[in-house]
């Protein structure tokens, strides 16, 4: 296992403060806010804790409220909205100085067996032909608005193994092109078997690339380049099959609109035999630096 992911993995061990009140730190930020994915796996941690072993989440839906300081510790209290007899319901806030700034619910369900089909997985090229981060981001530093900018990327994302099919955004200044994005990515290590933490890593995963789409569209780079200014609002997920968050997963990205200073992005995550495990919605908002 690398540092980087076991430093992951300790963050999203949080600390039980009291009964359903957990209490989670921040990592080091490429920006000076805590990174929404962080947010959301953390919060999918402390609902997970309160639910009995034989229920996995199948589905979240969640609201970024407020910029989280990254030097703070977040207070993540539950409130056990249902327990039935196949699903039972979460409802997370998490809480930095006194406001609330990342509200969650989650639903987690009994394994069942019933109806099943799934769209089919889209063509990509094999990951392991594809080049990491480490080599292609450094290619790109002339875009961005500070060459350091390439050192603290790198260093957030060293938890995970993620590969572009196709040049990102930020190595696509000026060239507008398909609204549409695919990478492959795995947890850097080998995770245990708990079906709650690879539901957390990919979680902590999608919030990273969703909405290159919508920059892809329209030939723009990014906060990192300076012509886009965005942030997540929504962010929803649902798991549909098992996976490993440790194995390679395909994220299929598209946009289907871009108005009003905000971008919708959508994806499907494929396991690499072509397994549908997880379908993902986001919005942010997208603003062009006036």
């Amino acid at each position: 296992m690398s540092t980087a992911l076991d430093d992951l993995l300790d963050l999203l061990d949080l600390e039980q403060i009291e009964q359903d009140i957990f209490r989670g730190r921040s990592r080091s930020a490429v920006v000076p806010r805590v990174f929404g994915g962080q947010v959301a796996a953390q919060a999918l941690v402390a609902a997970g804790r309160t639910v009995p072993d034989d229920r996995t989440a199948h589905s979240l839906h969640a609201y970024f409220l407020r910029m989280g300081d990254p030097g703070a510790p977040i207070v993540y209290t539950v409130d056990r909205i249902r327990d039935g007899r196949s699903f039972t319901t979460r409802r997370v806030v998490a809480v930095q100085h006194g406001q609330p700034i990342f509200h969650l619910s989650a639903s987690f369900q009994t394994y069942e067996e019933g109806l099943d089909h799934q769209s089919e997985m889209p063509d990509a090229p094999a990951p392991e032909t594809l080049p990491t981060a480490a080599e292609i981001m450094p290619a790109y530093a002339e875009h961005f608005v500070d060459p350091g900018i390439v050192e603290r990327m790198l260093e957030a994302r060293a938890a995970v193994d993620l590969r572009y099919v196709d040049a990102p955004p930020y190595g696509s200044v000026g060239k507008p092109r398909k609204p549409r994005s695919q990478v492959w990515f795995r947890a850097n290590g080998k995770l245990a078997d708990d079906p709650l933490l690879h539901v957390c890593l990919a979680t902590y995963v999608s919030d990273m690339t969703l909405l290159d789409s919508v920059l892809l569209a329209h030939g723009r780079g990014g906060w990192a380049v300076g012509d886009v200014v965005g942030a997540s609002l929504d962010h929803a997920m649902w798991f549909h099959r098992p996976f490993r968050a440790d194995e390679w997963l395909l994220y299929d990205q598209e946009s289907p609109s871009a108005s009003g200073g905000r971008g919708l992005g959508q994806a499907r995550i494929y396991t690499q035999d072509g397994q549908l495990a997880i379908s993902v919605i986001q919005e942010g908002v997208v603003r062009v630096p006036r």
